[in-house]
């Protein structure tokens, strides 16, 4: 049956050998043994399960949560003359019916179909009632709850085991660790499964992680040397999304969004020009980019921080799956951390998830704070603990310079505890700088000992330190305290000077001088966003009862209709936005802009 194998291999797929692990998984999977295969995104995964499934006799059932992927692959697989097709929710009835038809004249090789519908005991029946060679659950980390994309439909996919005695089950996924891999096979109910792990490594991806400074200039930056190039810009919103594609848009970049909150049509249509067209940069929320088997991705970027190591691994591994140099590049600061803890904290789950959550979000920082090989720290969280230093990460290349940031950290600590463990980073590092804002004032904190003591800091500095020191364990954010900044333990020997500590010195490019901007006079088209900032800038001044002047002068308003800062960090390097004002009218000039983004 493995000549079949090959043979299929070489004359229907066009490929000469097996890569990797993919013959012994085809072996066993012919043999007709359960199977967990993790392979990295481009690795082969497919040909694991559709190969053995067109030598055995049946039809091959292949689970997938992923629209995207169903059409992408079975549309390939008709291009090589085989037998395929999906159910899903896109299909119009007659579609639905005359797919329906076919599996029950044996005239299908494979069939792609959604978890939800798989279950129905209509389409359990039907499926029943037709030989079946195998059954493969494509992305079976959605059926993990310790996993980073879990998926309540996967959870019922264990009667397979039972629907379809003998029939080989192939459980396949890019991510998974120990914990989530045991869920897998315990869920799924494999059948004494030999589970096959190939190596999380991607050496043609370059891993790159800066501190985020004015985010889209870096961006824009970093996308110098890709013009005429695909590549995906992830964000964490969908008005951020929205926003940055308009704003790539204006400066030549052919630049599509896509997120849930899109029309269908329009989400369909900007994915079918990132497959089809050249030089399409797709700004995306997560949503996007599952199951997308473009092979030429050159780039992908994150203009916020993922959830997990995992998340981020699953969502860079979709660039250069053609094994050609690719670039993973990221931003990242601390609104990143505080906000991704109160998605946390604010979700439903139960408390051993939210810890779980919070232990996947400092292995990603403590990553992304890393000063040795990226890559060598990337595979050994994923079980591979002797690789090696790749020479290839922004680490390596450039190894960041350390500093030893004992007594800062004690000023910031011994800080943190005088002005009561109950304000955010703004308020902190303003009373360490010594700046008399109405907030230092009213708590009387330009009384306290350690008022100015930072004073020689810069802010950026003092939020790098306040970052690190969450990372490192010495700090906590407390969500139910409005991102309160507080003490740990294992602060207190810092404190004392039991302990030294080295911190990474954030480089100074992060944050482009201020003094290079220039605002513009208002044009034609930014008429209506002109006047909507100047309103809410009066409805403000009004509640206050000071002229409009007082809130931002016109200078500042020009500044934001040009740039359009999408987030508090980015509209904190707007010339005339300060701290105080950031936290007093943020919010209100932030909704603004995202309507007109």
């Amino acid at each position: 049956m493995i000549d079949r194998a090959e043979d299929i291999l070489k004359h229907t797929f066009g490929y000469t050998h097996f890569r990797g692990s993919q013959k012994s998984v085809i072996e066993t999977a012919l043999a007709g043994q359960d199977a967990l295969v993790l392979m990295p995104t481009g690795g082969g995964k497919s040909l694991c399960y559709q190969i053995p499934g067109l030598v055995r006799d049946g039809m091959a059932i292949v689970v997938s949560p992923l629209i995207a992927l169903m059409q992408d692959q079975v549309a390939a697989l008709q291009q090589l003359g085989i037998r395929a097709a999906y159910l899903n929710s896109t299909l119009s009835r007659e579609e639905a019916g005359a797919t329906l038809r076919a599996i029950h004249d044996h005239e299908l090789d494979v069939l792609y179909i959604a978890p939800e519908r798989l279950l129905q005991d209509a389409t359990l029946d039907r499926l029943c009632s037709v030989p079946v060679s195998l059954i493969a659950i494509d992305e079976a980390h959605c059926v993990s709850q310790w996993g980073h994309d879990f998926r309540a439909d996967y959870l019922g996919l264990n009667v397979l085991r039972y629907a379809f005695p003998g029939v080989p089950r192939l459980a396949l996924t890019a991510t998974a660790d120990e914990r989530s891999r045991e869920e897998i096979m315990m869920r799924l109910d494999l059948c004494e499964p030999k589970v096959f792990v190939s190596s999380f490594d991607r050496p043609n991806i370059r891993y790159i992680v800066k501190e985020k400074g004015e985010a889209k200039s870096q961006l824009l930056s970093f996308l110098q040397d890709y013009k005429q190039q695909a590549g995906i810009v992830y964000c964490m919103s969908r008005s951020r999304v929205d926003g940055i594609a308009a704003w790539l848009s204006q400066r030549g970049y052919k630049a599509l969004p896509y997120h849930a909150g899109l029309p269908g049509e329009e989400r369909q249509e900007n994915q079918r020009r990132f497959l089809r067209e050249e030089g399409i940069v797709m700004v995306a929320t997560i949503a996007f980019g599952m199951g997308i088997d473009k092979p030429d991705v050159r780039f992908v970027a994150h203009l916020d921080l993922p959830k997990s190591i995992e998340a981020y691994y699953q969502e860079t591994g979709r660039a250069g799956r053609d094994g050609q140099p690719s670039v993973a590049w990221m931003v990242y600061g601390l609104q990143d951390v505080v906000r991704i803890g109160k998605m946390v904290q604010d979700s439903n789950a139960d408390e051993q998830f939210k810890r779980m959550e919070r232990g996947k979000i400092d292995s990603l920082l403590a990553w992304c704070e890393a000063t040795t090989c990226r890559r060598r720290a990337l595979l050994r969280y994923f079980g591979e603990a002797d690789a090696e230093v790749c020479g290839n990460c922004d680490v390596c290349l450039n190894p960041p310079k350390t500093w030893n940031a004992t007594e800062a950290a004690q000023k910031l600590l011994s800080n943190i505890y005088r002005t009561g463990q109950r304000f955010g980073s703004g308020h902190v590092i303003d009373v360490l700088r010594g700046k008399e804002t109405a907030k230092v004032k009213q708590f009387g904190h330009h009384s306290l000992s350690t008022y100015g003591i930072g004073a020689d800091v810069s802010d950026q500095q003092w939020r790098s330190v306040i970052r690190q020191l969450i990372v490192q364990g010495y700090l906590l954010v407390n969500e139910q305290l409005y991102g309160a900044i507080q003490l740990t333990e294992k602060a207190r020997a810092l404190l004392r000077g039991d302990v030294s500590l080295f911190l990474r010195q954030d480089s100074a490019a992060a944050k482009p001088a201020r003094a290079k901007r220039t605002p513009v006079a208002v044009s034609h088209g930014d008429e209506a966003l002109w006047e909507a900032l100047k309103a809410c800038r009066k409805s403000l001044a009004d509640e206050l009862g000071v002229p409009p002047f007082h809130v931002f002068h016109d200078a500042t308003l020009m500044e934001m209709m040009q740039y359009q800062p999408a987030d508090a960090d980015e509209l904190l390097t707007i010339n005339g936005v300060g701290q105080v004002k950031l936290e007093k009218f943020g919010d209100a000039f932030l909704e603004v802009l995202a309507e007109f983004s």
